[in-house]
């Protein structure tokens, strides 16, 4: 696109892991690298059963969500892959969605909704199609709209 880009991706939000067992997720992440649990989140929805972790101080935390499916044998599978998505600060969600689909890019159903973690959110598909030939080259990729204290604290750094 010939149009400058109208939103800033700020820096890491999260990253989430999957697991069969998030308990094994939580011996590693938790019990021995020493994150710090936040909170959970379960979905039947989303088919997850997930414990919110933290590493970091506000407002340059990030978090390490572990999550298990709450039945296996159901879609979505958000143990598989192991690392299921990274998810990306961005000063202005509603902008940063609409020039990125006017550039081609896919997003995954759902549209803008809230997160989790109260934030919201939206979700850059793994793969283009005919429609929208550009996606996440395989990986699931979240979109948060950043709070205005970490859009300030970032803009503070440069």
């Amino acid at each position: 696109m010939n149009e400058p880009r109208p939103f800033r991706i700020l820096g890491i939000q999260q990253v989430a892991v999957g697991a069969p067992d998030k308990q094994r997720l939580r011996r590693l992440w938790v019990d021995l690298l020493g994150l710090v649990p936040t909170g959970r989140f379960v979905s039947e929805r989303e088919n997850v059963d997930e414990d919110i972790t933290a590493t970091g101080t506000h407002p340059f935390a990030c978090e390490v969500d572990l999550m298990q499916p709450l039945d296996p044998a159901s879609k979505p599978k958000v143990d598989e892959p192991p690392l299921n998505h990274i998810g990306l600060w961005v000063d202005d969600l509603p902008r940063a969605v609409e020039w990125l689909t006017a550039s081609g890019l896919r997003f995954a159903p759902g549209g803008i909704r809230r997160g989790a973690a109260g934030h919201d959110i939206c979700f850059v598909h793994p793969r283009g199609n005919d429609e929208f030939p550009v996606g996440g080259e395989g990986v699931l990729i979240e979109l948060v709209q950043a709070p205005a204290a970490v859009v300030a604290a970032f803009g503070a750094l440069g």
